[in-house]
C-alpha cells in the first residue's frame, strides 16, 4: 500500500524527535525531497502532533490499555492529530497510512491494533480538552506565577503556529511585511522574506535594551546562533562573540568579528572590560513552546535548578568583564522565575529595568530581560 510522502516524512521526523533530535532540524532533514504542498502537510503534522501530544496521549490511553512501542505510539499520535484537528484530511487516509507506517516500521503484529484504536476513536468521536496539552506540573507553575487567566493564555498560545517575523533593520520592507513596535522588526504575513533573516519579535526586542552606540566595545557571551549578535552589529561596534561549542562557534565566522570558544561558567579569558555585554543565557526555553514544542515533553522540574546554577555562574563572570557604569543585558526565552528574576537577584548587580514578554499577551515567543550595571 502506498503512503503519502508527507506522512512518511512526518513519521521519520517524529521518530527522530523521540530519540532526542530537535523538531525543526529533523523535519528539514526528512522533507528535503518534498514539494511545497507535501512539505506543508508534513510540517503541520509534526508540529501539531508535538504541540498537542498531551491531548493525543490522553485519547490513546482511553482506547489502548497496553504498553506501546515508539513506532506504534507515534503512528497513533499522528493519525489522531489528523483525525481530530485537520479538517482537510479524510479519516480513511489518516487511518490507512498509520497502519501501513506501523507495518513498514517492522511492527506488523500491531497493525490491526492501530487500525482498531483509530476506528474506535472515530466511531466514538474522541476528543480531549486543550488543557491536557500542557504538562500539569508546568501549567501549575504558570498559574502560581502569573495567575490562572494568563497561564491559560500561555497554554493556548503554545498550541498555535508561531507568527513569522523578520529582521529588516534600516532596510525597506519586503512585500507582505508590516512594521511592528520593535524598531527594524517586521511581521511577515505572507510571501518571501526577501533576503531578510527570520528572527522572532521577542528576540529582536532584547538588543535595543543595550542602548548601543557607535564605537563601543561589545561582548556577546553566548552568541550562537548569532541573530542577536547580527542585530547588534547594525551599530558599528568593537565586538567579540563568545560560544561554548566549537561547531556553533564556526557558524558565527560569517559575522566578520572575532569569535572566542569559551565556557562562560568559568572566568572569561579577557584582560579588558567592555562597555556593553549581552548574556543571552542557555535556558529551558519555556517561552518558545509553540516553536519548539518538544521542550515541554523533555523538561523536568529538577532541570530548572541545574540551569539556574549555570546561569548564575555565567552572569557572575560576565559582570566581572563589564566596565563600571557599563550596561549588561541578561536575557532568556524562559518564563520561569528560577532562570530570570532569581538569577538576576543573586548577581547583586544594580537593575536598571526589566522586560518580560508573555506568549498570548505579547506577540511572538516569551522572553525575559534585565538591564544591569555595576
Amino acid at each position: 500500500m502506498k503512503i503519502t510522502l508527507a506522512r512518511q516524512a512526518a513519521f521519520g521526523a517524529l521518530l527522530a524527535v523521540d530519540r532526542g533530535a530537535w523538531s525543526a532540524e529533523a523535519l528539514a532533514a526528512k522533507s528535503i525531497h518534498l514539494d511545497a504542498r507535501d512539505a506543508g502537510l508534513a510540517s503541520d503534522i509534526v508540529f501539531g502532533t508535538l504541540r498537542r501530544q498531551g491531548q493525543l496521549d490522553s485519547v490513546i490511553a482511553k482506547f489502548a490499555k497496553r504498553k506501546l512501542d515508539a513506532e506504534v505510539r507515534i503512528a497513533l499520535r499522528m493519525a489522531l492529530y489528523q483525525l481530530l484537528f485537520l479538517d482537510r484530511v479524510p479519516d480513511h487516509a489518516a487511518v490507512n497510512d498509520a497502519v501501513e507506517l506501523v507495518r513498514r516500521a517492522g511492527k506488523t503484529s500491531a497493525a490491526s491494533f492501530v487500525n482498531a484504536v483509530l476506528r474506535n476513536a472515530v466511531r466514538e468521536k474522541a476528543s480531549a480538552p486543550d488543557e491536557t496539552a500542557t504538562p500539569p506540573w508546568l501549567l501549575s507553575r504558570w498559574v502560581a506565577q502569573f495567575g490562572r487567566e494568563m497561564a491559560a493564555g500561555i497554554a493556548r498560545a503554545s498550541l498555535l503556529p508561531p507568527e513569522r517575523f523578520i529582521r529588516v533593520g534600516a532596510g525597506s520592507l519586503p512585500p507582505g511585511a508590516e512594521a511592528t513596535e520593535v524598531p527594524g522588526c517586521c511581521r511577515l504575513r505572507e510571501g518571501d522574506p526577501g533576503g531578510c533573516r527570520f528572527q522572532d519579535i521577542g528576540s529582536q526586542a532584547v538588543v535595543p535594551l543595550l542602548e548601543l552606540a557607535e564605537g563601543q566595545s561589545f561582548l556577546d557571551v553566548c552568541a550562537a546562533p548569532g541573530n542577536k549578535t547580527a542585530q547588534a552589529l547594525e551599530t558599528p561596534l568593537c565586538a567579540i562573540a563568545g560560544e561554548l561549542h566549537l561547531s556553533r562557534a564556526r557558524g558565527l565566522k560569517s559575522l566578520g568579528i572575532p569569535v572566542v570558544v569559551l565556557d562562560a561558567t568559568k572566568p572569561l579569558p579577557f584582560a579588558r572590560q567592555f562597555d556593553r555585554i549581552l548574556v543571552d543565557a542557555p535556558c529551558s526555553g519555556t517561552g518558545t513552546l509553540a516553536r519548539n514544542p518538544e521542550i515541554q515533553h523533555r523538561l523536568k522540574p529538577e532541570d530548572l535548578t541545574d540551569l539556574a546554577g549555570r546561569q548564575k555562574g555565567i552572569l557572575r563572570n560576565a559582570l566581572e568583564a563589564l566596565r563600571p557604569g557599563g550596561r549588561l543585558v541578561y536575557s532568556t526565552c524562559s518564563l520561569e522565575r528560577e532562570e530570570n528574576e532569581e538569577v538576576v537577584a543573586a548577581s547583586g548587580a544594580t537593575v536598571l529595568r526589566t522586560m518580560q514578554r508573555i506568549p498570548g499577551r505579547e506577540a511572538g515567543d516569551g522572553f525575559f530581560a534585565a538591564v544591569l550595571t555595576r
